[in-house]
């Protein structure tokens, strides 16, 4: 990223979760911040708004039309239900297929003429569901296993064609975020047994890896950091 000017930092899910404890880290430490959000008016303070759906792709190419330079941008944007291949809702599928993967794919792509000459850094949440298939990882996991490829496919084509741009993964378990409501879903009971088993990673515990990807030397490049609760057996 560039020491001369002040970083300027793309976040998507910025509202909530990991994405929303990231901006706040970023904007604490002086960087600017874009937030990428449904509901912009629930973004941190500091924090320049842009509204977009996620799920639209007009929405998401409008995002980046408008948009002056950036040095790293950060996909932080997910959905997760527990949705089975033998029996699970197809609707369930296209949404977490729309933001998991195609959402992330194109802002991965549009975001390339936006860095500078020298590089840039681009970080993509993905899980440990995207490493192993939980019993209950059912149609999620499918997606946060496109996350990983569409990373490392896309390190190898900027080397190919000499790019700077660097691609780095974070793959955390069970975070404590209203993302496990949606995934707990109906299952309320099993998410409290969850909660009362093990303290659970904190937003900020994987906003902080993210902070040290983006802090990295420019001759280091990370590829996927794997991190979990110590009370998580998988």
């Amino acid at each position: 990223m560039q020491e001369s000017d002040t970083p300027i930092i793309l976040v998507t899910g910025a509202s909530s979760g990991i994405g929303r404890a990231l901006c706040e880290i970023l904007v604490a430490r002086g960087t600017s911040v874009l937030g990428v959000s449904r509901r912009p008016d629930s973004l941190p303070a500091g924090v320049a708004p842009i509204h977009a759906d996620l799920k639209k792709q007009e929405d998401i190419h409008t995002t980046f039309e408008h948009l002056g330079r950036i040095d790293a941008l950060v996909n932080c944007a997910g959905v997760a239900y527990l949705s089975h291949i033998h029996n699970g809702d197809p609707a369930d599928w296209e949404e977490m297929w729309r933001v998991n993967v195609m959402a992330l794919a194109l802002c991965c792509q549009l975001s390339l003429r936006h860095f500078p000459r020298d590089g840039g850094r681009i970080v993509n949440i993905s899980s440990m569901s995207g490493h192993r298939v939980p019993p209950s990882g059912g149609f999620y996991a499918s997606t946060k296993f496109a996350v990983r490829a569409i990373s490392d496919a896309l390190r190898s084509e900027l080397k190919t064609i000499g790019s700077s741009v660097q691609v780095a993964c974070v793959s955390p378990g069970f975070v404590d975020t209203p993302l496990l409501d949606d995934y707990f879903r109906s299952r309320e009971d099993a998410l409290q047994i969850t909660r009362e088993s093990m303290v659970m990673l904190r937003p900020e515990d994987v906003a902080n890896a993210i902070i040290g990807i983006l802090d990295a030397p420019a001759h280091v490049e990370i590829g996927d950091i794997l991190m979990r609760s110590a009370g998580q057996r998988m």
